[in-house]
């Protein structure tokens, strides 16, 4: 593929099994599906152990994106779709899951996936998503205590990110890294819209900014907007982030500088399926979990 016809937005989607989990067994089989503007999440959960975790692009239906992604977290599992005791939706079209038999939040299931993935000393989480931020409190269980969100605009989301991939040129993974090859931090870039932040960032190309330093300068300004927000919903320790800007370290490295927090470390996803960017989904199933034993136990 040439240089003018590579995307350089998309990022890699992925599936994956957690090994050595016994079906043979299971009581309690559990979905949950994160539909979100920009990608699709779907975690399989096995008397509330991860069992299997898919991350995909959102296409143009929710609906259609809800089954892929949920078959595609299905697929080499030997579990079926009418196996699954119960699903949660969340997400901005958790409305439009037609398999799940509920709905949750993405505030109360993000909180509930990050308890999981890092522990009860988790109380503040900053979930970056393809066109919002949030910013939220909770306790030992994962209650959520308090949240805010940014406001409509897009810049220093993951939609942000990807425009901004196509006009450097740079890999969208890649683009972490890249920011912190700088001397010194430039200023912020003043823009908080992505399509002026994009004509700004033309601008300092013009006038010789590296890509590099151009990247540090969005960033920095990505950093701050989200920093404004845990200072407005009280960031307190231990802070995580969620979401695809989770894995980005020049996002990562930013905020905790700016707050003065470091995060807890990402744990070893791959190997257990504890995947931040998937936190709102593995909530989601949590919930399922509860949901259907509250269910059965009434009946």
């Amino acid at each position: 593929m040439s240089e003018d016809n590579f995307e350089y937005w998309r990022w890699r989607e992925y599936h994956l099994i957690v090994p050595n989990v016994r079906l043979e067994k299971a009581k309690v089989i559990t979905a949950g599906i994160d539909i979100g503007s920009v990608s699709s999440k779907a975690a399989i959960m096995v008397d509330g152990k991860i069992y299997s975790i898919s991350v995909m692009r959102t296409g143009s239906s929710s609906p259609d994106s809800a089954k892929k992604v949920l078959e595609n977290a299905l697929e080499g599992t030997g579990i079926k779709l009418r196996d699954i005791n119960y699903i949660v939706g969340t997400g901005y079209g958790r409305v439009n899951v037609p398999m799940a038999n509920s709905t949750v939040t993405e505030i109360a299931c993000h909180a509930k996936g990050a308890n999981y993935i890092w522990g009860p000393t988790v109380r503040t989480i900053l979930d970056v998503g393809g066109q919002d931020i949030k910013a939220i409190r909770c306790d030992e269980r994962g209650k959520v205590l308090s949240f805010l969100m940014n406001d409509k605009c897009a810049a220093g989301t993951g939609r942000g990110m990807e425009v901004l991939a196509d006009l450097l040129k740079i890999p969208i993974e890649e683009m972490g890294a890249a920011s912190l090859k700088v001397d010194e931090e430039p200023d912020p870039v003043s823009c908080t819209c992505v399509a002026f932040a994009r004509t700004e960032a033309i601008s300092l190309l013009r006038r010789g900014w590296s890509k590099e330093k151009v990247l540090a300068s969005y960033m920095r300004a990505m950093a701050i907007r989200m920093c404004n927000l845990l200072e407005r919903v009280g960031c307190e320790k231990d802070l995580v982030i969620t979401g695809g800007q989770s894995k980005n370290i020049g996002i990562v490295s930013r905020v905790e500088e700016i707050t003065g927090f470091k995060t807890l470390p990402p744990p070893n996803w791959r190997e257990n399926g504890r995947d931040p960017m998937a936190a709102g989904a593995i909530g989601a199933a949590l919930f399922a979990k509860a949901l259907f034993e509250k269910t059965a136990n009434k009946a």
